[in-house]
Order: C-alpha cells, then structure tokens, then sequence
C-alpha cells in the first residue's frame, strides 16, 4: 500500500491567508490543506478528504497525473473523515471526474444533501456513487474500516441528525501492513488503542502542539476551553497524544492537520525536536509511506 500525504495543514494552510502571527511570517516551507491519498496498487488512487487546495495538489504529484488517455485518470474515489469544510470543498473541483466512489458517514452524507448541498452540485456533472462509510468495507483492492471518534459537527450544519460526525480510517492491505488515519481527534476515545494496536502507521491530528496555543497568537485572545472545543486534542501535556505515543512504541508516527499556529512547523523548534525524540514526525506535503 502507498500512501501519499498531499496536504499536511489545517483549515486555512500554512501560512494562513488572513494572519500575520510569528509562526506565519516566519518564512518556513508551505503547506496546503489536510489531505491523502492511498493505493493498493500505485495504479488507482482514493482520496481520504478532499481539500480545498486538491488541484494544485493533484497537479503537483506525478502519481496523480492525467492519462493515458486524453480524459483518463488515475483517481478512482474519495473517503470522507467528517463533513468539515477544509475537508468536503474540494469535491467541487473534482466535478469533471465521472462514475467516482465516495465513502462518508451518514450524517455526513447528509449534511453533503442539505446543508452544504455538494452531492446535488455534482451530480450534474457526473454519475457519482455515495456509500456509507459504516464497518469494513472494501476500497480499491484494500479493506477499510470505519471508527466513530467525534460527534462534532462543521458550524455551518444545522442537522440534528444523530452521529458519528467525525471518523478515523483503519486500512489495510490484504498483502500485508495497515495504517490508521485520524486527522481530527477530539480525545484519545474508548478502543482507539485497539484500532491501532498492530497498525504499520498511525497518521494523526496534530492540529495544536499545546491546550492553550491560541491564546495571544492572534490579535483576538482564545481561551483554551474554546480552543479544545474545536475538536482537536492537543500534542504535548498529559492529556496530550504524545503521552499516548509512547505507549505503542515501534509504530510509525506522523502528525498531520497542523494549525498554522502550532510550533512544530518550525523543524528547528524545541517543540518539534522533543516531537522527534517520541517517536514521531510531521513530514512535509508530498511524503510517499509504504507500508
């Protein structure tokens, strides 16, 4: 199985188009908006998310490109983690694409009908099948797994309906090897360490290195109590991933979804080096995993 990291930033990317904190202009390398891309094969290609950055996110990775033939294309289909706009926005650009798959929770898939109406958007530009991310499916020759991990629906939803809102993704590959993929973890929830337990690779959401990272970042002040209502557990502290980390030693560790506030862009950053010496990494857009 390969494993494509397309976008490793948060809602926004890295530098965020509107802030001018340390971390923005500080000059690091760029980095667009969370997004994957998986294959059994290395042939057809599934996105897990779909960012608003995924055409030059496409076009900047050769496994992505175009052909043979004049309108052929090696993307096959898209999973949906949550309903989130960072992560739902770039099925419009992928409108011209026909007969793709789409896996997606039920309430996402329905605030995908009605509150943000993108299925009957592209549905008249092609023949796209929706299915409901629930259980062990099959995608693309490897079998994934869908585990509830949030009830935490986008701002912009006013759906009542019941979740989960928010999934990570176990996928495994029949030939052998696994990874886990949760960009967007509220906590470290009830049988998540199960999920993970013999998995090759946890890709996980590093969305905040600290609980209180906001606050004074920005010219307008976030308490931390706002900051974790957010849904994004924290890297560092007790109730920080990173304490999980070390738990399950010998898996590979990535961090992604990073907040354009969080310190660990900068590779030369103390938070970072102490990131590093647990075990993980946040590699930059366009990594390649094997697993």
């Amino acid at each position: 199985m390969k494993v494509l990291l397309l976008g490793t930033a948060a809602g926004g990317g890295f530098p965020q188009w509107n802030c001018a904190c340390r971390m923005c202009a500080a000059g690091l390398p760029a980095r667009t908006q969370d997004c994957v891309a998986i294959s059994a094969d290395g042939t057809g290609w599934y996105l897990v998310n779909a960012s608003p950055d995924i055409r030059a996110q496409i076009l900047s990775a050769p496994q992505l490109a175009a052909g043979p033939g004049p309108r052929d294309t090696p993307l096959r289909g898209a999973l949906l983690t949550d309903a989130e706009l960072d992560h739902a926005l770039g099925l419009t650009m992928l409108r011209e694409g026909t007969d793709l798959q789409v896996w997606a929770p039920q309430a996402v898939s329905g605030a995908l009908r009605t509150d943000f109406p993108v299925r009957e958007i592209v549905s008249r530009y092609g023949d796209w099948q929706w299915h409901d991310a629930a259980g062990t499916f099959p995608v693309g020759g490897l079998s994934v797994t869908a585990f509830p991990v949030s009830d935490k629906k986008p701002k912009y939803v006013r759906s009542t309906a019941d979740g989960p809102w928010v999934v990570a993704y176990r996928i495994s590959d029949p030939a052998g090897g696994s990874m886990v993929y949760a960009p967007c973890l509220k906590t470290w929830p009830d049988g998540f360490d199960e999920l993970i337990e013999d998995a090759s690779c946890v890709i996980l959401d590093g969305t905040f290195y600290s609980p209180d990272e906001m606050s004074g970042a920005t010219a307008k002040g976030v308490a931390s109590g706002a900051q974790r209502a957010m849904g994004h557990i924290p890297i560092a502290g007790p109730d920080g991933s990173l304490a999980q980390i070390a738990r399950h030693p010998g898996k590979r560790w990535v961090y992604t979804h990073l907040n354009n506030t969080n310190p660990i862009l900068d590779p030369d950053s103390a938070q970072y080096k102490e990131v590093l010496a647990a075990g993980a990494e946040a590699p930059p857009d366009g990594t390649v995993i094997e697993i």
